[in-house]
C-alpha cells in the first residue's frame, strides 16, 4: 500500500530578543490550539531552534498540507495564536513573504528530495 503522507519541513525566524519569551509561550500551547491541530491534520509535529540566532525548524506529517494550512486558518483559536506569536518574528531573509505577515503565513516550506525509511 502506498503511503500518502507529505513530510513537511519549514523554517521561521525568530527575533533574536525575543527568543526566551517565544520559548516561554510554547510551554503551555493552549489546549484548544492543540486540538485544532490535530483536527486539521497536523501530525507528528515538532519546532527545533538554533537558539545562536532564532532559526526555527519546523516538521510535520499530513496527508495534505494545504489542506491543512486551510482548516487552521479558518479556526478562530488560529488567528488568536498567531496574533500573540507576531511579535517574536521577523520577516526572515530566505523568504518572499512581506514583512507583517503572519508567523503561519511567512514559513519557508522546504524541498524534500532523500527520505530514508
Amino acid at each position: 500500500m502506498l503511503d500518502m503522507t507529505q513530510r513537511v519541513c519549514f523554517l521561521l525566524a525568530l527575533r533574536p530578543e525575543r527568543i526566551d519569551d517565544y520559548l516561554a509561550a510554547h510551554a503551555t500551547v493552549w489546549p484548544e490550539m492543540l486540538d485544532a491541530l490535530r483536527v486539521a491534520g497536523w501530525a507528528n509535529y515538532s519546532l527545533f531552534l538554533r537558539p545562536e540566532d532564532g532559526l526555527v525548524v519546523g516538521y510535520l506529517e499530513t496527508p495534505d498540507f494545504a489542506r491543512a494550512q486551510a482548516a487552521m486558518a479558518a479556526t478562530e483559536v488560529n488567528a488568536r495564536w498567531q496574533a500573540s506569536m507576531a511579535q517574536y518574528f521577523q520577516a526572515p531573509a530566505f523568504s518572499r513573504v512581506q514583512p507583517g505577515a503572519r508567523p503561519d503565513e511567512s514559513l519557508h516550506r522546504l524541498t524534500e528530495y532523500f527520505h530514508l525509511d
